[in-house]
């Protein structure tokens, strides 16, 4: 199991001051290839991913980074240790990261293997223990047997204990489906994209998925929409999505198309990023209100056919700051840009990819986490220090500090008065009291790492609060109190 870790990073040190980028450690091959989720801070502290091939099988792993030293990647599983058939029982190729579900178990998924009727495999849902253990909870199949497709990417588990996913192919509409799975594996079809005739609610099922406070589901299709370039929906009790704003409404496509992520921020407002389009038809970032009024913050630039400008956001995260920070694949030298931008719209380029001849990594595919210790971490998909697999790279872990200060972070972020919440944070000395936006709360140290809480009666919508005998911590983001 990885040892309870506080975050302290060694820093390399590059133009900007107060800035530092570093490189925490690189992918071989032999310890997996192409990571393209997002990273998860687990609750033991440790920060946890997936790759999509490589490793000992070559059908990719899980790993995890020691946090006392960054530099050490340990592969907690290897997929297809055993094969069935010619199958991979237990799945084959994760293609997104992590989530933690309340059980304290990762869960995700593999885009192949599982049932053996599949020629390829058709995907699995799994959990695993932060010990290694690993189950299947769910093999996914085709034909009409299963309407719900094959190839689950998409994961989150929602305040009714359940998961929500999608599958990206086939379904009664062919472009995949939203479903609900229970933690022991029963699935329900809850909706099939482009089950309706041009596709109104979008297709190619859903490039993002959240839950707001309200219960509802939210999320964005990279297809499909009035204007086929992509929407933003939302799904209540009824399934049925419900099209907030179809991207490509005007002439051009100012507004962007294909949109590819999409958060809740602290304001109350969603925002996210186009892969394309835009007056720049590099992308664009966006922000939606709930009743689906859009306005684009920042458009991406692709002046050339090779586009030597910064291009194709991949994804925003609120900072504890209050700024958004992202990722780009494609920047300066054509391999990736991080950046920060205000929430009105003004954007500073933080570094670019492929400054180091590659051994920093190039071509990031997932966004950004911010851990509690403030630093901000992120996966390329390419270059590195070496790789037997290909010149290109096999691709990095990499870490940049703005000088933001140490948090907590509260999982859910959102919850009713007695609801059961636990804070993630570093607690090495004794803690003192905690509160929610000012309200006095009961609570139980777990680790070091994490607290467990209730939301007290009488709380409302604001920041929580940890005192130890260390200092006063803050959380990253407002805890909403839900109704």
């Amino acid at each position: 199991m990885i040892a309870m870790m506080v975050f302290l990073c060694a820093a390399v040190a590059i133009a900007l001051p107060a800035q530092t980028f570093t490189t925490v450690a690189g992918f071989d091959g032999t310890n997996g290839y192409f990571p393209i989720g997002a990273l998860i801070q687990a609750t033991d502290g440790s920060l946890y991913g997936t790759t999509n091939g490589g490793g000992a099988t070559g059908y990719g792993t899980i790993f995890a980074i020691s946090a006392n030293d960054p530099s050490y990647l340990s592969t907690v599983y290897t997929f297809c240790p055993v094969r069935v058939y010619g199958m991979c029982p237990d799945g084959e190729s994760p293609g997104g990261g992590l989530v933690q579900g309340a059980d304290s178990y990762l869960y995700g998924t593999a885009l192949y293997g599982g049932a053996e009727r599949c020629e390829d495999g058709c995907g699995t849902m799994y959990r695993i223990s932060q010990g290694g253990a690993l189950d299947t909870v769910r093999r996914f199949c085709a034909g009409t047997e299963c309407p719900v497709g094959q190839t689950p990417t998409i994961l989150l588990q929602a305040a009714d204990g359940d998961f929500y996913g999608t599958t990206a192919l086939y379904g009664s509409g062919g472009f995949g489906a939203l479903f609900k799975i229970t933690p022991t594996g029963s699935l329900t079809v809850i909706y099939n994209f482009c089950s309706v005739a041009g596709c109104p609610a979008g297709a190619a099922s859903l490039s993002a998925l959240l839950q707001a406070p309200s219960g509802d589901l939210y999320g964005v299709t990279y297809m499909g929409g009035a204007y086929a370039s992509g929407a933003i929906v939302k799904i209540g009790s009824s399934g049925t999505p419900i099209v907030l704003y179809s991207f490509c409404a005007q002439t051009g496509c100012p507004d962007g198309a294909g949109p590819n992520s999409l958060i809740l921020a602290s304001d109350g407002n969603f925002y996210g990023t186009t892969n394309a389009g835009g007056s720049g038809a590099g992308g664009t970032i966006f922000m939606v209100t709930s009743a689906g009024k859009l306005t684009t913050l920042y458009n991406f630039t692709c002046p050339t056919p090779d586009c030597t400008d910064v291009y194709q956001p991949i994804g925003l995260i609120e900072g504890s700051d209050g700024n958004f920070y992202g990722i780009t694949a494609g920047g300066v030298v054509g391999t990736g840009m991080i950046f920060k931008m205000t929430p009105n719209g003004e954007l500073t380029r933080l570094y670019n990819f492929c400054s180091q001849g590659c051994t920093d990594g190039s071509t990031p595919y997932a966004p950004l986490v911010q851990a509690t210790n403030g630093f901000f971490y992120g996966t390329t998909s390419a270059g590195g220090p070496g790789c037997f697999l290909t010149p290109a790279g096999c691709g990095t872990i990499f870490s940049l500090s703005v000088g933001l200060a140490p948090f907590v972070k509260a999982q859910p972020a959102y919850g009713q008065v007695g609801a059961a919440v636990q804070i993630l944070g570093s607690f090495t000395t004794r803690v003192l009291r905690v509160t929610f936006n000012g309200t006095p709360a009961t609570f139980r140290v777990a680790s070091g790492t994490v607290l467990g809480t209730t939301v007290p009666a009488g709380a409302t919508t604001g920041p929580i609060e940890v005192v130890t005998a260390d200092g006063t911590f803050l959380s990253n983001v407002p805890f909403r109190v839900a109704p």
